[in-house]
C-alpha cells in the first residue's frame, strides 16, 4: 500500500500532536467520501512519520499524574515539559536520540483490528533489534518492546507504544530508545511500571549508534510488516 514517509526532525510535542491531527482528519474525510461516493480503484492518503521531540514527558488518556514523580520546577530545570495527550496508554518520556514513529494510517489496508495494529508495530522493532544482535520480546499484559522478559529483576523495556485509533484511522505510536538520556525515565515510573528497567540501543550494544541509519533499518522492517511502498515527501 503507498504510503507518504516523512522525516520532520526535532520538533516540539505539541506541534507534532497538531501535524498528526491535520493528517488524521485529511484521511478521514478520505474515506467517507469514497464511502459515500461508493468508489473503487481508489485510496485514502497513508503516512508514516518519524521525529525526535525536545525533552517531553506525556501521559495518556488512561494514565496517572501520579506516575510522574517530578514537580515543575524540577522539570524545569531539566528542560522537560509535561502534556496530557489522548493517546492510550500511560506515561513515557520523549527526548533526543529517541526515534518517535507516527503511523498516520487507514488501518483498512493494514490490519484487521487495533490488536493486530499494535502487534505490527511491536514485530517491526523487534525484527529492528534482531538485526542488531538483539532478542526483543513482548510481555503479557504490557504493550512495548521488552528485552529479558524472563528473568525477574532484568526486564527492561525498549520501546513504548500508544496510539488513538478514530474511524478506522491511526494516530501516536511508537517510541524507540536508540541513543535516548536515559536518566529522565527516573522522574517518571514509565508506563506505570515501578518494577521495570528502561534501556536503550545504545546502552545494550555499549556504544553511541548511528541514528540515521538505525531509522532506515527501522524504515525498512516497518514496510516489510505492514506491506508499504514508500514514496518520500516533506
Amino acid at each position: 500500500m503507498k504510503t507518504t514517509f516523512r522525516d520532520l526532525g526535532l520538533m516540539p510535542y505539541q506541534q507534532a500532536w497538531d501535524y498528526q491531527e491535520n493528517l488524521m482528519q485529511q484521511i478521514i474525510s478520505q474515506k467517507l467520501t469514497l464511502l459515500k461516493n461508493q468508489t473503487i480503484n481508489q485510496f485514502t492518503d497513508n503516512y508514516l512519520l518519524f521525529v525526535e521531540h525536545p525533552h517531553v514527558f506525556t501521559l495518556g488518556k488512561s494514565g496517572s499524574e501520579n506516575n510522574l514523580l517530578a514537580n515543575y520546577i524540577q522539570l524545569q530545570a531539566k528542560n522537560a515539559e509535561f502534556v496530557h495527550t489522548n493517546r492510550g496508554g500511560d506515561i513515557t518520556y520523549h527526548g533526543p536520540g529517541q526515534i518517535v514513529g507516527y503511523p498516520i494510517l487507514n488501518l483498512d489496508y493494514f490490519v484487521k483490528g487495533i490488536r493486530e495494529y499494535i502487534e505490527k508495530l511491536e514485530e517491526s522493532i523487534i525484527l529492528t533489534l534482531k538485526e542488531y544482535g538483539i532478542d526483543g520480546e513482548r510481555l503479557d499484559g504490557a504493550t512495548g518492546v521488552w528485552i529479558d522478559t524472563g528473568i525477574p529483576g532484568r526486564t527492561r523495556k525498549i520501546c513504548a507504544i500508544g496510539v488513538r485509533v478514530s474511524r478506522g484511522v491511526s494516530m501516536h505510536g511508537f517510541a524507540f530508545n536508540v541513543n535516548t538520556d536515559l536518566s529522565y525515565f527516573n522522574m517518571i515510573n514509565p508506563c506505570g511500571f515501578t518494577d521495570k528497567q528502561v534501556t536503550s540501543l545504545q546502552k545494550e550494544l555499549g556504544k553511541e549508534m548511528d541514528f540515521e541509519s538505525v531509522k532506515k533499518v527501522l524504515r525498512k522492517n516497518i514496510a516489510a510488516v505492514f506491506t508499504m511502498d514508500f514514496s518520500e515527501n516533506i
